[in-house]
């Protein structure tokens, strides 16, 4: 039903990379949970107060704060696709962080008023009245919301919406409240226990557990988190495609909203090429992956002796002790340099984001180099990998 309603709404759904799609995927989301969450909302509130139950207004209250979300999100998509300008040359992508940051403020602020509402319930509760006809109706609002967080969550992964990503936990943690309000109601009806204000408790509980859950993810893009790994691989892999590139290093996006990344690459060329000729592989390699992922990318070559037999034997080796550490690494850019005295291996080495001690492996190396040939002196500069294979989870 989900992606019926989905395809139904957009006619390109899987050019995620259009911006026009993004904001359609983006616009029909919003609406689509301001609908909802309005429609539970009066639902909500109105079943409480005819019940009192203070946990039930507090949901309700919970999904009129889900409802003002929805309507900061259709803001910042749409304000998200203002074009570029002159004080902002790479676009307002952005903006759908901030969004997802103030959807991430008002459940927060929500999640400590439910609290404290659930609270003063359980140090001076009130009378319930709780019927067969209100479990049914919690169960389908929590039925409702189960939906929502599925229809979400297929939107946001396919245009990297963190807002709508965020109302999808939202929704999630909304549905185990409202399934925990109607077994309190249940429990008061056949035992007479008095739960209301510890239900609402733990509501509360879970709306600021999905608040902190929305504000971290976002903060850490906006800080420069973790960079997309599936888009990384798949730009490394079409390089590895094209033919005269022999290897890739030194591969950074640049992160100026979802669906807004820029990307800068080096790519290892033999320097026996005809760099006429290779050069127009590495246009073409531009061209045809910033056509295909819908990312400008600009592409750095490196030219490489691959004829040099003293070179090639100081690379292997070298390769091959860097490649025993734990974690292994690897090499790029390898050069040897002979002078009166000494040999200068000068190369890159690229580390694991983790990875903290530099300096003892810089001095490893060094050692390791003297007893392959006292004469080696290593000039070695570090490069971060942020698609370490290794560092995924």
């Amino acid at each position: 039903m989900t992606g019926w309603l989905i395809k139904k709404t957009i006619q390109y759904p899987e050019n995620t990379g259009d911006q026009r799609v993004r904001q359609a995927y983006g616009t029909l989301g919003s609406i689509t949970g301001m609908v909802l969450n309005l429609l539970l909302t009066a639902g909500k509130i109105l079943l409480g107060v005819l019940t009192g139950s203070v946990a039930i207004v507090a949901d309700g209250v919970n999904n009129l704060s889900d409802a003002g979300g929805s309507l900061m999100a259709l803001i910042a998509v749409r304000m998200a696709q203002k074009p570029d300008d002159e004080d902002h040359p790479f676009g307002h992508g952005r903006i759908e962080y901030l969004g997802a940051l103030a959807v991430g403020v008002l459940i927060a602020f929500f999640g400590m008023e439910l609290l404290l509402s659930g609270v003063k319930s359980i140090f001076s509760p009130g009378e319930t009245a709780f019927s067969w006809l209100t479990v049914g109706l919690l169960a389908a609002g929590s039925l409702v919301k189960l939906w929502m967080a599925r229809f979400y969550r297929i939107l946001g992964k396919k245009t990297d919406n963190m807002t709508l990503l965020a109302a999808s936990k939202d929704s999630l943690s909304d549905a185990i409240a409202t399934g925990a309000v109607a077994v309190s109601a249940v429990l008061s009806m056949l035992f007479g226990w008095a739960l209301d204000g510890y239900v609402g408790v733990l509501v509360s509980l879970l709306v600021l557990k999905a608040a902190w859950d929305v504000l971290k993810n976002t903060v850490d893009r906006l800080l420069g988190g973790k960079p997309n790994q599936q888009l990384g691989g798949r730009i490394v892999e079409m390089l590895m495609g094209y033919p005269g590139i022999l290897g890739v290093h030194d591969l950074v996006l640049h992160d100026y909203g979802p669906g807004r990344s820029i990307a800068s690459v080096h790519a290892e060329v033999s320097a026996d090429s005809d760099f006429v000729a290779i050069h127009e592989v590495i246009d073409q390699a531009e061209r045809e992956i910033s056509r295909e992922l819908n990312i400008p990318i600009c592409i750095h070559m490196d030219p490489i002796l691959t004829h040099d037999e003293k070179t090639e034997i100081a690379r292997a080796q070298m390769a091959e002790y860097l490649a025993g550490l734990n974690p292994p690494l690897h090499l790029h850019d390898f050069r040897r340099v002979p002078g009166d005295k000494n040999i200068n291996l000068v190369f890159d080495v690229v580390l694991p984001t983790q990875a903290r001690e530099v300096a003892a492996i810089r001095d490893g190396i060094n050692a390791h180099a003297r007893t392959l040939d006292a004469r080696y002196r290593c000039v070695v500069h570090f490069d971060r990998d942020y698609f370490a294979q290794h560092e995924e989870k």
